[in-house]
């Protein structure tokens, strides 16, 4: 059984990338400017033409060749040597979203929920009392 190196999966890559930068099939097909179906396409090939890898280096904003060479290993070894005063992602670290905006933006959502909750108990209370009466 020999343990031979496995071959680039340039799709593979292009799709763990998107996922680190938190970033939909369709956010980066737009600004490829190929339909989301291509980019599910292109991330189940194994290789790609080289203009594409271009393409996508560059909507994902990483070099070709941190596309092509992308491996997990390589990501938890720049996360290692970002380490600094226990914030692992030292002044480095870009948020793409306010997490307390987010937090914010979720307890909202939970109030309205509430808040729909309750009108639905009123008018079941207003309905039972209803029929109540004309018993």
């Amino acid at each position: 059984m020999s343990r031979g190196i496995k071959p680039k999966h340039i799709g593979r890559n292009i799709s763990r990338i998107r996922e680190l930068r938190g970033m939909k099939q369709e956010v980066l097909a737009e600004q490829i400017g190929i339909s989301q179906q291509t980019v599910s396409n292109i991330e189940g090939s194994e290789e790609i033409e080289k203009d594409k890898v271009a393409e996508f280096a560059k909507a994902l904003g990483v070099t070709p060749e941190a596309l092509e060479n992308f491996t997990e290993e390589s990501v938890l070894n720049y996360f290692n040597s970002q380490y600094n005063d226990g914030n692992i992602f030292g002044t480095h670290c870009f948020c793409p979203f306010n997490p307390i905006e987010k937090l914010l933006d979720t307890f909202d959502d939970i109030k309205k929920l509430y808040e729909r909750l309750i009108q639905a108990e009123k008018v079941k209370t207003e309905y039972l009392e209803r029929v109540l009466k004309n018993k």
